[in-house]
């Protein structure tokens, strides 16, 4: 905005001069957020995506994800799944597979249909819920399996190295459920403020990004309705500082 203030005359009512000063100019916002912390975005399906760590069962990880308005993910298109593999997931030492790969459970199950001479079935989407997804190619069966099992669930393998990363390189597998293993949640983009909370649909907030004088309306992820304030210098103070997450409030700098 301007630093100068500038003086504008009008002519009132009756021929009296009104005076407006522009104390500031409102600029564009680009809002940094649209996941919460631990998070990836994704603009092309406007969803976040999160690995988590500890080991839990299949059954597990789907109420897991579920506490946190998500679901086990599931892929809407190769251009999705390229996005999961190339990123740099925050993966720390306590995994469960070598360290060059990394298995996550993700939301499909194998139906066995024939255990003749192979072992045959299908992929589906666990969730009947979920939107329209492309179907994995034909898995590789984990070692963990037993006569009894109708259903496999899936595990999504990728790689660590960035070479292998960012040439998509993956596998699919179909492991018994109650292994335990990583897995990745996903969930729709969502509103976050400027002190990294989450908010509802409908809900004014302070979207994160460079104006702490923004009161937006969360509205499909998305901040809309945005109104902002505009804050005089403070009075008497040559060099002061504004405060990043604070409307109007200034530390003078001044011996």
């Amino acid at each position: 905005g301007k630093e100068n203030v500038d003086s504008r005359h009008s002519r009132g009512r009756g021929g009296e001069t009104t005076r407006f000063h522009t104390v500031n100019v409102a600029q564009p916002v680009r809002f940094s957020r649209k996941c919460p912390t631990g998070w990836h975005h994704y603009e092309g399906t406007a969803s976040c995506y999160r690995v988590y760590l500890n080991g839990e069962n299949y059954w597990d990880a789907v109420q897991t994800c579920q506490r946190v308005n998500g679901s086990l993910a599931t892929f809407t298109a190769d251009q999705e799944l390229r996005f999961i593999l190339a990123q740099e997931w925050d993966l720390e030492e306590k995994t469960f597979v070598r360290k060059d790969q990394r298995r996550f459970w993700v939301g499909y199950q194998y139906v066995i249909t024939n255990r003749n001479h192979s072992l045959e079935g299908h992929w589906e989407v666990a969730y009947k819920g979920s939107s329209e997804v492309f179907l994995p190619p034909d898995p590789i069966f984990g070692t963990a399996m037993s006569e009894k099992e109708t259903v496999l669930c899936a595990q999504l393998q990728c790689f660590h190295f960035p070479t292998l990363r960012h040439h998509g390189l993956h596998s699919w597998f179909a492991e018994n459920c109650y292994e335990k293993s990583s897995f990745l949640c996903k969930r729709s983009q969502t509103c976050v403020d400027i002190k990294d909370n989450i908010v509802d649909e409908g809900y004014y907030f302070t979207p994160k990004g460079n104006d702490p004088c923004l009161s937006c309306t969360c509205h499909n992820g998305e901040p809309e309705m945005c109104v902002a304030a505009l804050c005089e210098r403070p009075q008497g103070c040559q060099q002061y500082r504004k405060d990043p997450k604070e409307c109007c409030k200034f530390t003078c700098l001044d011996p």
